[in-house]
């Protein structure tokens, strides 16, 4: 590679877009060029900068697109001195060092846009996995409460349903075993039965034979539990009759 060609790759340095071999060689050469040195840092800084201020994830296709043609637009030297050395005219490298600056800013912006949706996943990942833990301790508390009571009742198709209540921790679990699956677009939502009127209380899982809900809101006094077919996204009132009424013990 000779040097008018490494005078052109700091935009890709930056940006950590070198091969090995290209990224040994241009290495080498920034020990030695001053002026590369400074590009390197002020492209370095911009990219960082665009990188903390992006706060809108980018269209999926973005980020390719924008590599892809950054493959087609090489940079050429900023300075009248390395125009010289290259042996090409200011005004012509001037033009290719805009466009491939820009290319450069807009890589920026594409790997900055990723590195938010990455944090945001983590993020949303870590704010399930919170959710799913404090959803089991509070399951746990239920089975293990010291005064946990337990009924059960048949489903359709053979199935069963096992409700366990603990009026000290005023929570309730609901078992299914050997569930259908619902048909395509719909789910069982459980309901709390208040004296013949229903309380949403959650949404089973539509994937999956065997269940273990606990219950959306507290006990508050419901008799039982009862389980319907339901759009899927459950609704604010039962639109099906009931499969099943599964009565609380000592209710």
């Amino acid at each position: 590679m000779s040097t008018a060609e490494l005078h052109t790759l700091t935009g890709a340095y930056a940006l950590h877009a070198l091969p090995e071999d290209e990224l040994l060689a241009f290495e080498r050469h920034l020990g030695a060029c001053e002026a590369c040195a400074q590009e390197v840092r002020e492209l370095s800084a911009t990219a960082a900068r665009l990188g903390l201020a992006v706060s809108a994830v980018p269209p999926p296709a973005m980020r390719g697109r924008v590599l892809r043609e950054i493959t087609t637009v090489r940079q050429e030297a900023p300075s009248h001195a390395r125009d010289a050395r290259a042996g090409t005219s200011p005004g012509r490298a001037g033009r290719w060092s805009s466009y491939a600056l820009a290319a450069c800013i807009a890589a920026a912006a594409a790997f900055g846009g990723v590195a938010v949706w990455q944090n945001q996943v983590a993020q949303d990942a870590r704010q399930e996995a919170l959710q799913a833990r404090q959803q089991n301790e509070q399951l746990a508390r239920v089975l293990a409460a010291p005064d946990a009571k337990t009924g059960s009742g048949a489903l359709e198709g053979g199935a069963r349903g096992t409700v366990v209540v603990s009026q000290s921790v005023d929570r309730a679990v609901f078992l299914a075993s050997d569930l259908a699956r619902p048909p395509g677009g719909k789910v069982y939502q459980l309901w709390f039965n208040d004296d013949g009127s229903m309380r949403s209380a959650g949404l089973m899982d539509p994937s999956t034979t065997h269940d273990t809900v606990l219950l959306d809101g507290p006990v508050d006094g419901a008799s039982g539990v009862g389980i319907t077919v339901e759009p899927a996204g459950g609704s604010k009132q039962p639109t099906t009759q009931p499969l099943a009424l599964v009565d609380f013990p000592d209710a």
